[in-house]
C-alpha cells in the first residue's frame, strides 16, 4: 500500500504521516527528511542578480530544486516498490495533486495509484503554525490555494482535528482497523435492539462541530477549545461549565443556530448505513445529545435513512452521562427489559449506556481507545455485521469473519 499525505507547510502532514506509518507498519518517506540535510549542507546558492546568496528554497531556484527533490523522493519510493514494500509519503505534492505529468510520474514510481490524504487549513492557521515552529525554509514557501481541493481522488482531512481523529478517519477510509477479538463475550449475546449515538458513531460531523464552536468562541471573545472536556454531552451542559449563568441561554440559542446551519461536509461513516439497514424500525433508535433540529439536519446531510425513533436533547431533562436518553430510547422501542446494545464514541455516552443497563460498543476516533470503557472497542461500524437470529433479535459478528 502506498499512501500520500499531502498539504501545505504547517498543515501537520509529517505528524499524521508518522502516526499513519506506525499504524500501518510501513516506512515513512518524508520529502524534507530525504532532501533537506543535503541541501542545507550545501549552503546558500550564489546568484549574480542578488546581493546576497539565495536559500535553496528561494522562488528563483525552485524551477531547478523542486523537480530534483521530488525525483529523489520518487527514486526512494521506487526502491521500496522493487523490494515489495509499501510506504507512507509526506510532502506538499502541490503539482502532483493537480494531476498531469507530475502525478503520472509519482504513480509510475509507486507501481500503483497511491491513496491520497489531503490536509487542509485556512491561511491564518497555517501562518500561525509556521510562525510557532520558526523554520527558515518556511520563509521561502509559496502556498497553494487553501480553498482549492486536489483534482485527483483524495480523502480530505481538516488540519484542525487532533492527530488521533485524523488517523481514525484515514483508517476508516482505508477500511482498516484494530483486530477484533471474536471471543469477546458480547459476540455470544442476542440483542433485541441497537441504540446508536449520532455524531462520531453514525456520521462524521467533527469538522462542522469544531467550526461551529470556534465561531461561538470568537463571537464571545473566548480562547481555547470549548469542547475539550465536553464531547458527547449536551451543549447546555458544556456551556453551563464555561459561561456565567446569565449568558448560558443566549449562547445555547446561538450554538444551536450555528450548528444547525453548519452541515456542508457532514458525511456518513463507513458501515453506518449498513448497520441501520440491518435492523427494523422496531429494533433501532438514534440517541443523540444534539437538538431535534441539529439531528434532523445532520442525518439528512449524511444521506442516512432516519429511523422511526430518534431521541434528542429536546426529549429529556438530563443528558448524557445520565442514563435518561438511552432509557427513553428503550421505552420508545418497547424494549425496557430486553437486552440492548449501544454504539457510542464518547465516554459520557458509554457511561450513560451502562447506567441504562445496555451492552456497549465503543467507537474510537473522537477519543482514544483507552478512554472508552466498553464491552468492545472498534474503529468503526464497518468492522461489525449485525446478523438476524432465527428466533428473533440479532447478534454482532466481526466483519472479518464474513
Amino acid at each position: 500500500m502506498i499512501v500520500v499525505v499531502a498539504g501545505a507547510a504547517g498543515s501537520g502532514k509529517t505528524t499524521l504521516g508518522r502516526e499513519l506509518a506506525r499504524a500501518l507498519r510501513l516506512p515513512l518517506l518524508d520529502l524534507d527528511t530525504i532532501t533537506n540535510p543535503l541541501l542545507d549542507g550545501l549552503g546558500a546558492v550564489s546568484d549574480p542578480d542578488s546581493a546576497e546568496p539565495l536559500h535553496w528554497n528561494d522562488a528563483k531556484l525552485r524551477p531547478t530544486m523542486r523537480p530534483a527533490r521530488y525525483a529523489a523522493l520518487r527514486a526512494v519510493l521506487a526502491d521500496q516498490r522493487d523490494s515489495g514494500v509499501g510506504a507512507v509519503l509526506v510532502a506538499p505534492f502541490t503539482a502532483e495533486l493537480r494531476g498531469g505529468a507530475e502525478w503520472d510520474a509519482l504513480v509510475e514510481a509507486a507501481g500503483v495509484v497511491p491513496k491520497v490524504v489531503w490536509l487542509h487549513a485556512d491561511a491564518a492557521t497555517l501562518a500561525a503554525r509556521r510562525a510557532e515552529r520558526g523554520a527558515e525554509r518556511d520563509t521561502h514557501i509559496v502556498d497553494p490555494s487553501t480553498d482549492t481541493p486536489p483534482a485527483i481522488e483524495h480523502l480530505s482531512i481538516e488540519a484542525a482535528l487532533s492527530t488521533s481523529q485524523q488517523l481514525a478517519a484515514v483508517q476508516r477510509a482505508l477500511g482498516l482497523g484494530r483486530t477484533i477479538q471474536a471471543s469477546a463475550p458480547i459476540f455470544d449475546q442476542v440483542f433485541a435492539a441497537g441504540l446508536f449515538d449520532l455524531d462520531g458513531t453514525l456520521i462524521d460531523s467533527t469538522p462542522a462541530v469544531n467550526r461551529s464552536w470556534a465561531q461561538l468562541a470568537r463571537e464571545y471573545g473566548l480562547e481555547g477549545d470549548l469542547l475539550a472536556a465536553g464531547h458527547g454531552q449536551p451543549a447546555a451542559q458544556v456551556l453551563a461549565a464555561i459561561f456565567p449563568p446569565e449568558q448560558v441561554a443566549g449562547a445555547l440559542a446561538r450554538i444551536i443556530e450555528i450548528e444547525a446551519d453548519e452541515v456542508a461536509d457532514v458525511i456518513a461513516l463507513p458501515g453506518a448505513a449498513e448497520a441501520l439497514a440491518a435492523l427494523g424500525d422496531d429494533a433501532k433508535a438514534i440517541v443523540t445529545s444534539g437538538t431535534r433540529l441539529i439531528a434532523a439536519n445532520r442525518i439528512a446531510a449524511a444521506g442516512l435513512v432516519r429511523p422511526a425513533v430518534v431521541v434528542t436533547f429536546d426529549d429529556v431533562t438530563k443528558g448524557k452521562p445520565d442514563p435518561e436518553p438511552f432509557l427513553l430510547g428503550r421505552t420508545r422501542l418497547g424494549m425496557d427489559s430486553q437486552p440492548c446494545v449501544v454504539f457510542e464514541d464518547a465516554p459520557a455516552g458509554l457511561a450513560a449506556a451502562r447506567a441504562a443497563g445496555c451492552w456497549t460498543v465503543g467507537i474510537a476516533g473522537t477519543h482514544e481507545a483507552h478512554e472508552l470503557d466498553a464491552d468492545l472497542v472498534i474503529d468503526g461500524l464497518f468492522q461489525l455485521r449485525l446478523e438476524p437470529v432465527a428466533e428473533g433479535g440479532f447478534r454482532l459478528v466481526p466483519a472479518s469473519l464474513g
